[in-house]
């Protein structure tokens, strides 16, 4: 198994979108068998990120509180039918049950108090939002029945109040916080001693990545972790720990000869309760607590992402195969799925290079970026990339950028469409084997120059 690959992408990725530092660690079968830190997990002091450095995991914690809901259940203590409004006041309607808060088909649309949250603490938005505890995100759901169209069941709305909700649930049936029974029933059984929930551990913690934003101008502005709010993605671990979870989930509920789920709870886990409004290389559907993708390679994927903005994070694995990767940093930019997936690209025995079409994409769109000039320089045309998207501006005093619609691309071609209100006209680009890239726009036939 050649790494070099991946160590060139995540170092590539690192540099170009200006991650502090990164943690990966990869397994197959029973092994850990690659693990590494890239960067810094702290810039001022100089400190190297390493496989055991800590960092937020954002909802990465929904497998875990949707594992401790599967236990409930085994135990006879819930079922998932139950309505959730048998345990929090909240909600009014009998009809949404705990299946449909792990599954986001509530029919509650996203409310946004974690977006509001976390641009209220880094002084991102002019709105303030003080939510510092669970009791704080229900009362600022209180008035969610105004938005309420969809049934339960009709349509998948992504709803971390839902997961904050399933928390209360957990600490009003087991009788004890969500946090002591997440260590006592999940963490502990697994052996991940160095995952926490608490400020006061992480303080005490002499492996922890410093959380950072990049900034505008692409500085890292150092600042602090949100605490207060668990359920929904506030747990703290590492790429080793984090496969730990992920082996006994490729297992069948089963770590190291300790059972914390049963298989029929892992297969419901991994079942796809919704298919997902978008797709994604490494997702189309939701089960529970967990994200699926159908075909990836000819097999199913299962994972999930996380973001608190200073933080981000991915856990994804191949059942059949009984691969599995972590990918944490300290920062937000490029998508730590797409990490995830060039390495389980890499554990399958493929070329991520070769077969993952959004490398290819990221490839074509390096070269395609440029100044086009025509015959005697008389048309300028000049394509910028912002974001994941690339825009076309002419030369001239009147022109604003155009979105470039991408319909076709490969190595050597790549077919964009432009739209106005009423037409949609063709973008070419051909890549020649000495590298000079040709466009054809319209009339126009022009040769990249710059």
């Amino acid at each position: 198994m050649d790494l070099t690959l991946l160590e060139g992408f995540v170092q590539e990725r690192l540099t170009k979108y200006r991650f502090p530092g990164m943690s990966i660690a990869l397994l197959r079968g029973e092994e850990v068998v690659y693990s590494r830190g890239f960067g810094f997990r702290d810039i001022s002091e100089s400190l190297p990120a390493t496989p055991n450095t800590n960092y937020c995991i954002g909802s990465v914690t929904k497998a875990f509180t949707a594992a401790a809901i599967m236990q409930l259940v085994e135990k006879g203590l819930i079922s998932l039918e139950d309505p959730v409004s048998r345990f929090v006041d909240v909600i009014k309607s009998d009809e949404i049950k705990i299946h449909h808060l792990l599954s986001h088909t509530s029919g509650i649309p996203a409310l946004g108090y974690a977006e509001a949250l976390i641009d209220s603490y880094y002084g991102l938005s002019n709105y303030w939002l003080p939510t510092a505890t669970p009791e704080d995100v229900i009362s600022f759901m209180r008035d969610y029945t105004k938005w309420f169209l969809h049934k339960p069941g009709e349509r998948w709305f992504y709803l971390n109040e839902g997961y904050v909700l399933l928390g209360k649930i957990i600490e009003r049936v087991s009788g004890v916080s969500y946090e002591s029974y997440i260590k006592t029933n999940i963490l502990d059984k697994l052996g991940m001693r160095k995952s926490y929930f608490t400020r006061e551990e992480y303080l005490k913690d002499n492996d922890k990545a410093i959380p950072y934003i990049v900034n505008k101008e692409g500085k890292h502005v150092r600042v602090e972790p949100v605490f207060g709010i668990t359920a929904d993605g506030g747990l703290f671990s590492n790429v080793i720990d984090l496969l730990k979870f992920i082996k006994a989930l490729i297992n069948k509920g089963v770590h190291d000869d300790v059972q914390i789920l049963s298989k029929d709870s892992v297969a419901l886990m991994e079942r796809a309760f919704a298919k997902l409004p978008y797709e994604t290389p490494v997702a189309d559907s939701y089960g529970l607590g967990l994200i699926i993708r159908h075909d990836f390679f000819g097999r199913k994927l299962v994972g999930h992402s996380g973001s608190v903005l200073v933080y981000t994070a991915y856990v994804g694995y191949v059942p059949d195969e009984k691969v599995g990767v972590a990918v944490l940093s300290n920062a937000s930019g490029y998508p730590l799925s797409l990490i995830g997936g060039y390495a389980l690209t890499i554990l399958l025995g493929r070329n991520p290079e070769r077969e993952l079409h959004y490398v290819l994409t990221e490839r074509v769109y390096e070269k395609l970026v440029g100044t086009y000039k025509n015959y005697k320089e008389s048309v300028r045309v000049r394509v910028k990339r912002s974001g994941d998207m690339l825009f076309m501006e002419e030369d001239s005093i009147d022109s604003s950028p155009t979105p470039l619609v991408p319909e076709k691309i490969s190595e050597d071609y790549a077919l964009f469409n432009t739209y106005t209100i009423a037409s949609k006209i063709p973008v070419e680009f051909y890549v020649k084997n000495s590298g000079e890239v040709v466009m054809i726009y319209d009339r126009y036939e022009l040769v990249k120059r710059g």
